[in-house]
Formats: C-alpha cells, structure tokens, sequence
C-alpha cells in the first residue's frame, strides 16, 4: 500500500553539483506561486526540478506532483495528463478545467510541469486559471523559454561550472563509472583530458554524459583529441551532419547561440552504427516508457530484424542515448528530437507511425482478450501506463485506417473508463463511430463504451439510449456477448433510476438464453442465442430463482470473504465444482452482477448472497478482479442490511484491496463508504468518520458527492447517526474533517487496517 503524499520520479543517477541554484529555488518556492526554470535542452532543468521539488516536499501537505509534458505533441491531452498527475480522475460532464479548478481550489500543493517549452501558450492559459482558483497551490515549470503568465518568476540554468569549480568533471566521473565500475580517471593524463572534454562541452551535462558513455569505444584521451578535433575544426557547408543539424533544427528549440550541444549529439549520432541509428529514429514514436518487446514491435522492418533491434537498443543504453530502469527504457526530450529530425531525413515517419499504430492496436487487443484471466491487472495497470500511446494510435489510425481504429476504440474504451479517462473513452468511440460505416460487433461495442461512460458520468438518458441500441443491434446481429453487454448497461441504468424488477428480468432472461446448452444440445438440439431471448415469453420472472430459504442460512464468517456455499443454482451461475467448472466470459460476469444487485435492491437478500457468493467464485476462478469488487461490495451490503456489521466490513476491506489494485477511484469511494456504515454500526462512531471522511475526499477526486448504489444511501444515513450518537457530534466533526484532510492514499492505508486508530 503506497502511503507516501504525491509523486515524484525516482533519481536513478547521481546528483552533481548546483547547490546555490538549489538555494535560489528553495526562496523561489517559498516566496513565489509560480516558477520556471528557463536554459536550452540539455542544461538539467529536469533534475534540478526533481532535487528541489523532493527538498520542499515536506511543506505541501496535499502532495508534490509531478506532469511530464515532453510526451505531447498537441495540447489536446494536456487537461487530463494534469489530472492525471494530481490523482483527479473526474467522472462528470463537467468541462475538464472547471473539474480541475474544483479539485485544486483547497490544496495545499506543489505541481512540477516538466518540458513545457512546446505548449507554451496553451501551459501558460491553464495555469492562469489554477492559480487564480487554487490560492494554496505552488507551481514549478521547466521550459527553455519563459512562458510568459503573470506573475511568473524565471530562473536561468547555466551549465555547470569548468573552470575552477570540480563540478562537470565530478559528473562525468560519475559517469564514467556507472558504465563500467572498473573505469577511472587513474591513469596519467586522464584527469586534465577529463577537464579539457568538460570545458569543451561548456559545462553541459547531457553533452557531458554523451561524451562519458563514448568512452567505451575510446580512451580518455582519444575522446579529448576526437572531441577537440571536432570542435576546433570550422564549420563546413558541405558537412553533411552539420548542415543537417543547421537546416533542421528549429531556433526556439535548438538556439544557435547554443551548438555545443547539437555537435555532441550529431558527434554521439556518428559513434553509432547504422542500425543503432535507425533504431534512434523509430524509437521516437513511442511516447511512454517501453519494454523490449515494445520496441522490437514498433521498430522492426527491413535491415532491423527482432534480434537486431535487442542489440541495437543495448548499444543505445551504452552510449547514454536511451536509458534504462529496470526493464523499462526511456529517451530524454532532446534526444528524441534530434531522432525525430532523423526520421524525417529518411523519410520514414509514415512508415514508423504505421508501425506503431498496429503495435498498439495489437496490445489493445491483447489486453481485451486478457481481461477475464490471470493477467488482468496486469493488463489494466499496461492500457492505464500506455495511455498516450494508445491516444497517438488512435489519432493516426482515424486519419488512415478507420476500419482499425473503430476496432480499437471499442476494445479499449472499457478499460478507459475504469482507470477514470471517461472523456477519451467518450471521445474517441464517438468519433471512431462517426468516421464511417461499421459492423457487427466493433459497432455494439462502440456504442456500448459510449454508454458505459455516459452512464459513470451520470449522463442516464445518453446510458439509456445507448442500451437499447445496443441490445437491437446484439439481437439482428446473433450476438450473444453484445447482448450479455447491453444487458449490463441497461441493467445498471435501471438500477440507477430506480428499477430494479426489471434489470432483474432482463437479466435472468438474457442468462439463461445465452449460457451453454447441455451436451444433448437441449431441447432441439442446439444452443440457445440471443435471438432465443427476444422471443422467449414461456418463463416468468424469477422462474430460474432458488428455493427460499431462512434469513441467514447462508452467512460467511467474518474471515472469509465470499466463502459461500450453497447446492442451489443462482441465476445464470455456473454449476458447483470449483476450478473444474468453465471460465465465463467478461461481459457475462457483468451480467450476472446486475441479478446480485437487483436482487439486494429488492430486499431478497438471502438469493442474493448466495448469487453474490457464487460469482465472486467464478471471477476467483478466472482472475476476474472488477466484477469481483462490486461482488464483495454487495456481500458487504447484505451483512450490513442482515445486521452483521463485522462480516460487512471484512467484505468491504476485501473490496478495497482490489479497488486499490486497479487504482479504480470511484470502486473505492463506494467501499470506503460502505465499510464506514459497518464501523459506525459497530458503535466506533470517531473511526467511521474518519473513513466517512477519506470516502468524501474520493468523491470528490471523481466529481460526485457520495454517488452510490440507491439502496446504500439510507444504511448510510442511519450509521451516520449512530456514530454521531457514539462520540458526539464535536468529535464526529473532528475525525470527519481529520480523514477529509488526509492524503487519499494515506486515508485508504489507515482505512484498509482493522485496528484503524482513533
């Protein structure tokens, strides 16, 4: 469980140097709202900025956050990666700023926006308006020009000092020896070829650790003679490299004031084989941090075979021009640009933009196929991490292959809209639906993500519409899984307008007419479809219910979470036999969800425990994490609503824990509140406010005010009361406000623990 307030990125290399320009930012944090460090690429705006804004975390209360903007080639995303980096994950239709204004308006924090150089102008207007309406937020900014808001402060970076101070040659020392640990400047003549290569470099020092990963190639002094040769020599019209830097680089990116940097990197550029060239080149589609796998997918073709690809991007790990973490690989901003410029040179970006499309489509793919199994949150944790990518895919398959694009938008609107990007999920269905003609199942599951996320923005006349759709075209289609997923949506919409006889109809119906028919084939031989479901009118409501038994005959202890047996069938569950029974699909999981929750909606609480139980065993069996949260969410309810606070709140905490897994914030509002009902009907009337109060912060970071289940609001108003009689309403007040206070991710750690502190 992650306890610490904010984010910032881990510093995986030594930290050199800069301590008055630390002392000049530690004031300027201090004393102004917003600052931005200005200095060419290269210069270490973005470690200076991590070092600082680590110093001063300790008096944001609400977190240090931080907004890596190098990735974005537009402003069209540039809202909800600055959501994204202070944990908001609205879930209205309100316009994305004035969520993002609201969200700000009462914290105390520091928000680091990192590389804004290339969105200048649209940067400069949001934060405007965040730090007219948010009056406790502090801003820093790393950019190589100012961007001109008011009331900006500006710091210029130099390059690190190289006569006089050990600073730049302390750096590539360091250098030096993370790349071989055995490397030194011990031999004779090393130490004074070191300083001579760092006063060449003018003290810069990303050059500085271009030249350091050089080494392995060269000797200390060999790289002083290549490098001094280079830099001495007079620029040459017909040298190709120089000209192509000239000619390409854009003045406000690359100032030619400024050369010392593009020759090392046109230098480091050379040192490169061919092929590791390429691999540059194709390597600056990708927008996020990859994986080796990602990169073979996306750059292999023509001379860059698979393996070459692994050895290439071994050789870019050694020369600094990639960097690595673990199993993931990165390029820095400058880098990428030069890259880009490269790409261009060979006339490959269409080619690479293909490549990268299909690549993501492939994962898009993988990851919908995946998410009923093992690997679910692996794959939910895989769309959220990728999310740019996915969104540059998208734009270029819009523009050349629609066809792949519909397909892509339906297969990853769902997972959108449980990670909180309810707007793109939104977004990118309409226009993937508006782009031209579309059949069969990509076009059911278009529009059932736009009513999926109209629906979770509280938008039910949109949900409605969208369900019925939906269902007409599952049902002229013959298609069973469009049906089980129009069901669902018009299921929950129901539920949320207050209808829950008939979700429960619908969905019994829809179950029965899709499951698997017995080996005989049933009663013509055949299995039953969906269109079966339209013109069945022989059962009644409720025929498939079990035999009513005794309130409570079947309980879980309150150390289980779900461990319910029964020899009864639940509506659509799979017969008993543990692992042996078949996996079911997703979107029939969800199905059978919304029988568990008209079930509870309508007071048959025993049916619906063991309905609950049942398909918390089959999301068990199939590693199936979402439904099985809203399963315990529901055991939790039924305890509460059968008088057994204890068991609800183990069932809550078991909600929680998966929530948290898929960093599902509006999942883990609804736990936080239910889980408060069953402490505060336990009598610990300060620690249910406490947790009232961290539930209140968590609808708030999705824009709704304790927006729940219709059934929970008067359990929740009645434990409310009860825990105000426990401790009073003063110190009701106090543990309300003191879990309101906390860090949301501190207020679900203290939550998640039984023995939560008063």
């Amino acid at each position: 469980m992650m306890t610490k307030v904010g984010f910032l990125p881990e510093e995986t290399s030594s930290f050199v140097g800069r301590r008055a320009e630390l002392a000049r930012l530690e004031t300027a944090l201090a004393e102004r709202r917003m600052t931005t460090l200005i200095g060419p690429g290269g210069v270490g705006k973005t470690r200076l900025a991590l070092r600082a804004a680590r110093a001063a975390a300790d008096r944001y209360p609400d977190g240090t956050w931080w907004a890596d903007l190098s990735p974005l080639y537009d402003d069209a995303l540039l809202l909800p990666t600055v959501s994204d980096a202070v944990g908001l994950a609205d879930h209205t239709l309100r316009m994305p700023v004035e969520a993002l204004c609201e969200w700000l308006s009462d914290k105390r924090l520091l928000l680091v926006l990192d590389s804004a150089e290339h969105l200048r102008a649209p940067c400069s207007h949001l934060l405007a308006e965040l730090l007219t309406t948010s009056p406790g937020l502090t801003v820093l900014v790393t950019s190589r020009q100012p961007l001109g808001t008011r009331g900006e402060h500006t710091v210029r970076i130099q390059p690190l000092p190289v006569d006089g101070a050990p600073d730049a040659l302390q750096l590539f020392e360091d250098r030096l020896r993370a790349s071989d640990p055995h490397a030194g400047l011990e031999a004779p003549g090393d130490r004074a070829a070191a300083a001579d290569i760092c006063r060449r470099l003018e003290g810069i020092p990303l050059a500085i650790e271009l030249a350091a990963a050089g080494i392995g190639r060269h000797t200390v002094a060999q790289l002083a003679t290549r490098i001094g040769t280079r830099f001495d020599a007079p620029v040459d019209a017909e040298d190709l490299t120089a000209s192509r830097l000239d000619l390409l680089a854009d003045d406000s990116l690359w100032p030619r004031r400024h050369r010392t940097l593009r020759t090392t990197i046109g230098w480091s550029h050379e040192l490169c084989t061919p092929l590791e060239r390429l691999l540059w080149a194709r390597l600056t589609l990708l927008r996020t941090d990859f994986d080796e796998e990602t990169a073979r997918e996306v750059c292999t073709g023509g001379p860059l075979t698979p393996q070459e690809v692994d050895r290439a991007l071994q050789g870019l790990v050694a020369q600094s021009v990639v960097q690595r973490d673990g199993t993931r690989y990165r390029m820095l901003d400058t880098l990428r640009e030069y890259g880009r410029m490269w790409l261009a040179e060979l006339g490959e970006e269409r080619a690479a933009a293909d490549r990268h499309a299909r690549s993501f489509l492939g994962l898009a793919r993988r990851a919908h196929e995946g998410w009923t199994g093992p690997d679910q949150i692996t794959w939910y944790h895989t769309v959220a991490d990728t999310h740019l990518d996915l969104c540059a895919a998208l734009d270029h398959l819009l523009a050349h292959d629609v066809a792949a694009a519909q397909e892509m938008a339906g297969r990853v609107g769902f997972f959108w809209a449980c990670c909180g990007h309810l707007s793109e999920a939104r977004g990118y269905a309409q226009r993937a639906l508006e782009s031209g003609p579309v059949e069969g199942p990509h076009r059911t599951r278009l529009q059932w993500v736009l009513g999926v996320a109209a629906l979770l923005q509280g938008d039910f006349a949109t949900a409605e519409k969208y369900g019925a759709l939906c269902t007409a075209i599952a049902l002229y289609d013959h298609d069973d899984e469009g049906m089980l997923g129009a069901t669902y949506l018009s299921g929950l919409t129901q539920l949320m307008n207050g209808e829950p006889a008939a979700a429960l109809e619908a969905a019994e119906r829809v179950l029965r007419m899709t499951e698997t028919a017995p080996p005989d084939g049933g009663p013509d031989g055949r299995r039953a479809t969906a269109t079966d479901c339209a013109t069945d009118t022989t059962s009644e409501p409720g025929a498939c219910e079990p035999t009513a038994s005794e309130p409570g005959a079947c309980e879980p202890t309150a150390s289980e979470s779900g461990a319910c047996e029964s020899g009864t069938r639940e509506p659509g569950a799979s017969e008993p036999g543990g692992d042996s029974a078949p996996l079911e699909s997703a979107h029939r999981l969800r199905c059978r969800l919304i029988t568990v929750f008209a079930l509870t909606a309508l007071g048959r609480l025993t049916e619906s425990g063991r309905a609950a139980a049942a398909l918390r065993r089959a999301c068990e069996r199939g590693g199936e994490y979402w439904t099985r949260s809203y399963a315990d969410y529901q055991l939790a309810l039924i305890a509460l609503l059968q008088g057994r606070p204890e068991a609800s709140a183990v069932h809550a905490r078991a909600m929680l824990a998966g929530k948290h897994r898929l960093r599902d914030s509006f999942g883990i509002a609804l736990g936080l509140d239910i889980l408060a009902a069953a402490i505060a009907a336990q009598g610990a009337g300060a620690q249910a406010a406490r947790v009232y109060g961290t539930g209140h912060a968590y609808w708030r970071m999705v824009g709704h005010p304790q927006r729940g289940t219709p059934e929970l609001g008067p359990v929740r108003e009645t434990c409310e009361l009860q825990a105000r009689a426990a401790v009073g309403d003063e110190a009701y007040q106090r543990a309300f406000e003191r879990g309101q206070a906390d860090n949301a991710e501190v207020g679900l750690a203290a939550a998640m623990h039984s023995d939560l502190p008063l």
